[in-house]
């Protein structure tokens, strides 16, 4: 077999042990217990600001929210993205960006590059051709989708993808209504405490590793295949393999 089909095959085998928990609120919420490598906790990611003045708050909140962890911290640093619509990667990091990505149904992504067990680098984008809208043009609506792409890009799933279930108090929780879940809650610190309980003895945080170039990203096209579907039946989470144990991961926060 394809060494490609195998690192496929054992990527589809880990997420179906995540998808088998169920639940309002997963014991572990973790994705396939992909992490930063790094070598001391509590390390610190940075954030590259690509977003516009409406967007910055909203992403000083989220960072706050996340460095609250006591295994990490994250910080706010110019942005490397440069054009918005594509938002390229930087190695790792995790570049922001916002812009119209079009109506293409989608709220927000976190696209997630991994080599073997390790993050390498990530992306998440806010698509302004909703978050114009009076329907999701609110605080809650923009704290809910930016801390919960930005969690995916610290190693977290969703603890729950049940639109109809009570709201958890989790930004990591699927709501239509984001009133109470605009922030992490004490399960995403948790969980986070597992994710980077042991240490590595490399570092993909703040350091340069080899990746493979992607496209734009903002089409499902370009996503892989469906790997996860959400309560209301519409896919989750893709994957595509890259080749060389690498892969890129690409979680979806649709509009309703």
């Amino acid at each position: 077999m394809p060494k490609s089909r195998r690192l496929f095959g054992a990527i589809v085998a880990g997420l179906a042990l995540i998808t088998m928990v169920g639940g309002p609120a997963e014991a572990s919420h973790s994705w396939g217990g992909y992490h930063w490598a790094r070598t001391a906790n509590p390390f610190t990611l940075q954030l590259g600001d690509n977003v516009s003045s409406i967007w910055d708050a909203y992403l000083v909140t989220t960072s706050s929210d996340w460095s609250a962890s006591s295994v990490l911290n994250t910080t706010i640093v110019a942005g490397r993205g440069g054009n918005t619509r594509r938002c390229a990667a930087t190695s790792g990091r995790v570049e922001v960006c916002n812009t119209t990505y079009g109506d293409n149904g989608w709220l927000g992504i976190a696209q997630v590059w991994v080599s073997g067990s390790h993050i390498s680098q990530g992306v998440v984008k806010m698509n302004d051709t909703y978050f114009n809208t009076a329907t999701y043009n609110t605080a809650a609506w923009r704290n809910f989708v930016m801390c919960q792409e930005v969690g995916h890009t610290l190693g977290l799933h969703h603890q729950d993808e049940n639109f109809d279930n009570a709201n958890l108090g989790s930004c990591m929780d699927y709501t239509s209504n984001p009133s109470t879940n605009q922030h992490p809650n004490s399960h995403d610190y948790e969980e986070l405490v597992s994710i980077y309980s042991h240490l590595d003895a490399t570092m993909t945080v703040g350091s340069a590793v080899a990746t493979a170039p992607a496209g734009s990203g903002n089409d499902a096209s370009e996503w892989g295949t469906a790997i996860r579907t959400s309560g209301d039946g519409r896919p989750s989470l893709y994957v595509r393999t890259l080749g060389n144990g690498r892969a890129l991961f690409t979680f979806v926060t649709w509009a309703s």
